[in-house]
C-alpha cells in the first residue's frame, strides 16, 4: 500500500520509536515498586505509555492508592533510570538507516515528544543524532500535549511544511492521535502498545519497524 500524498517531512515521536526508553522506563518503575512493597504491572505501565506526566501521575496516584508519595516515587524512578542511561539506551531498529534516506532524499523531520529536552539530548545525544533533526518539539514548549495535535502542528510550522504533507511516526495510541488529529499522514510503528482498530484507522499503515516506513518511502519515491 502506498502513502496517500508525496511525503514533504517526517515527524518523529522519540521514546519508544527512536531510541529503547518505553522498556527503560518499564524496568525503572518495577525496581522502584519494589522498593515500596509493591507492584507495577505492565497493563498499568501500558496506560501511561505516550502520556504527559501530569496525566500519568493521576494513573500512579489510583494504583497506589491513598498514601502514595508521588515525589519520593519520581526520585526513584529517575535514579533507576539514569543508571541504566549511564550504560547507554539502544536505538530502536532502522533508526540510522531511514535518516540517511532522509538526507539523500533532502527532506526536512522533526521530533515531537512528550519529553523534556534535556531528556532528549540525554537519550539521543550519546548517538550523535540530535544535529540531525531540524526541530525539536518537546514538552518545554507551551502547547498542549499529546492526544491533543499541538505538537505534530507546531514541528510542521517549525518545518514549514503543511500539516497533510508530512509523513507523523509514532508508537503509542495517544501519540496516533495527536499526529492523526493534526492531519498528517501516520504509520504506527508499535512498541509497548499493540494496534487497535482505532488505530487501524487513523493510521495509513502498521509499520513493524523503521526499516519498513524506509523501504515504503523509497517505493514511493522510485
Amino acid at each position: 500500500m502506498s502513502l496517500p500524498r508525496e511525503v514533504k517531512a517526517v515527524v518523529f515521536d522519540m521514546d519508544g520509536l527512536l531510541v529503547d526508553t518505553e522498556t527503560v522506563v518499564f524496568r525503572a518503575m518495577q525496581r522502584a515498586a519494589d522498593r515500596i512493597g509493591g507492584e507495577m504491572p505492565f497493563s498499568t505501565f501500558q496506560r501511561m505509555v505516550g502520556l504527559q506526566h501530569e496525566v500519568s501521575d493521576l494513573i500512579l496516584q489510583e494504583h497506589f492508592g491513598e498514601g502514595f508519595d508521588l515525589d519520593a516515587w519520581s526520585s526513584a524512578v529517575s535514579g533507576h533510570f539514569q543508571e541504566e542511561l549511564a550504560a547507554g539506551i539502544a536505538l530502536k531498529a532502522g533508526v540510522g538507516e531511514i535518516l540517511d534516506w532522509l538526507d539523500d532524499a533532502g527532506l526536512p523531520r522533526a521530533i515531537a515528544t512528550s519529553s523534556r529536552l534535556a531528556s532528549l539530548h540525554q537519550s539521543l545525544g550519546p548517538h550523535g543524532l540530535v544535529e540531525r533533526f531540524d526541530a525539536l518539539i518537546t514538552r518545554d514548549l507551551p502547547i498542549r500535549g499529546k492526544p491533543h495535535p499541538d505538537p505534530f502542528l507546531k514541528a510542521a510550522e517549525a518545518l514549514g511544511i503543511a500539516p497533510g504533507d508530512c509523513l507523523a511516526l509514532e508508537d503509542s495510541h495517544n501519540g496516533v492521535r495527536s499526529a492523526s488529529s493534526a492531519g498528517m499522514m501516520t504509520i504506527m510503528v508499535p512498541d509497548m502498545l499493540d494496534p487497535t482498530e482505532e488505530m487501524e484507522s487513523l493510521c495509513v499503515r502498521i509499520a513493524r519497524d523503521l526499516h519498513e516506513v524506509r523501504d515504503l518511502l523509497d517505493a514511493q519515491r522510485a
